[in-house]
């Protein structure tokens, strides 16, 4: 820590609000300029964001405060909720939920400033004020003290992170190509019956549907498991718990002593696929490739079994687009975390099946599922290594040069 100084983030880069243009004039929107929201980067893996979910038009953006900021500024939410972080992939402005800073780069690397906003999340989670909603202000972030070592130091340690990150980062495209693939067969083969058009076709009540199959109900070829447990009555036992917030978080499983769990939760078996009921809006889909022992899940997931030894065909009709907008049509309640759907419901939906056809189908994509499963695995190690490292290196309590000689 000796060749680290105290600077408060003013002395190191700009701080910038942002802006919403009027949602009262259509053309301020839909424009070419990219804007970010927190929403934006809720929904966003990785560290660097180019665009989100809505451009704004030029008129937009001089007709409200927003600041064009460049490439490599980071963005940092300080409303609702405070503490996502990501870098700018390119110039882009942002509302006003965000209090982003323009580093000045002969004092601190972008990539080292991402890292230590990361790190000092909590702190400035705490400094947060208001009655509805805590935010940040502009004042507070810019007199945030923080300790930084010289420039070359912080490369070094923003090289190191950043390399574990790449890998995740890399993993989850492998992944994302591959759950494509996986779909866009699914759809080929039990939507579209792409490989079977040269044969003879019959009418059903589901439409155009090959000779041979039926139409049946989903609970034909998939159940719901309704088993369940306390954990508090094994106090001492140590659970693996698929939890929501710990799909959101990283898609990583919490590991809990049964005293920590305070509620029944469902039992979790290999080949399952959890399926979340609380606001369904927001997708959230889970396959368990292979369960450890005393593995549990929230009472908000819907974890679903093949009747079969199809789960890998389960899964890719669980993910798909026919049953999740056929789930979306059940969902009711008012708004966010209210919104709830009948999962016995699901067992009626409709579905044109033939045994033999879904059987091969799982056998084609199981290496597909279980690549997948392996990759998740293992970026699960790496994210466990790296937030291990991160705090150690930000503090300044573990130094790169022991790691880098």
């Amino acid at each position: 820590m000796k060749s680290w100084k105290e600077y408060k983030i003013e002395d190191i880069g700009i701080v910038v609000g942002g802006a919403t243009p009027s949602t009262k004039d259509s053309s301020n929107y839909d424009g070419n300029i990219p804007w970010i929201t927190p929403k934006d980067l809720a929904n966003h893996n990785g560290r660097y964001i180019s665009h989100g979910e809505r451009m704004i038009s030029l008129q937009g953006f001089n007709n409200c405060s927003c600041k064009m900021l460049p490439k490599n500024s980071i963005l940092f939410s300080s409303q609702a909720p405070i503490g996502y972080v990501a870098i700018a992939n390119n110039e882009l402005c942002t509302n006003q939920g965000f209090k982003s800073i323009i580093p000045n780069n002969n004092i601190v690397d972008s990539l080292f400033l991402y890292y230590l906003l990361v790190y000092y999340k909590p702190v400035i989670e705490n400094m947060g004020s208001g009655t509805t909603f805590k935010e940040v202000s502009a004042s507070v972030m810019k007199n945030l003290a923080i300790n930084i070592p010289e420039i070359d130091e912080q490369k070094k340690i923003a090289a190191i992170l950043s390399s574990l990150d790449d890998k995740i980062e890399l993993n989850s495209r492998i992944n994302r190509n591959l759950e494509q693939q996986a779909q866009a067969l699914f759809k080929a083969w039990f939507v579209d019956f792409e490989p079977f058009k040269n044969g003879k076709f019959v009418d059903s009540e589901f439409g155009r549907i090959p000779e041979g199959w039926n139409i049946v109900e989903a609970n034909h070829f998939m159940t719901i498991s309704k088993d369940s447990i306390n954990p508090t009555k094994n106090p001492m036992c140590l659970y693996t718990h698929y939890s929501i917030p710990a799909f959101d978080e990283a898609l990583t499983p919490e590991i809990q002593f049964g005293h920590k769990i305070k509620s029944n939760k469902f039992l979790v078996r290999s080949g399952m696929t959890l399926f979340s009921k609380l606001n369904p809006r927001i997708k959230r889909i889970w396959f368990i490739n292979e369960a450890s022992d005393n593995s549990i899940c929230s009472t908000e997931f819907i974890p679903y079994e093949s009747l079969g030894q199809n789960c890998y065909f389960l899964y890719c009709y669980l993910n798909s687009n026919m049953f999740y907008s056929q789930a979306m049509s059940l969902v009711n309640g008012a708004t966010g975390s209210h919104q709830r759907f009948s999962p016995n419901e699901t067992l009626k939906f409709l579905f044109a099946y033939k045994k033999e056809i879904v059987e091969e189908f799982n056998v084609l994509v199981a290496p597909t599922l279980k690549e997948m499963s392996e990759l998740s695995l293992e970026t699960r190690k790496i994210a466990k290594l790296r937030d291990t490292l991160l705090p150690r290196l930000m503090s300044g309590e573990l130094n790169i040069n022991t790691i880098t000689e």
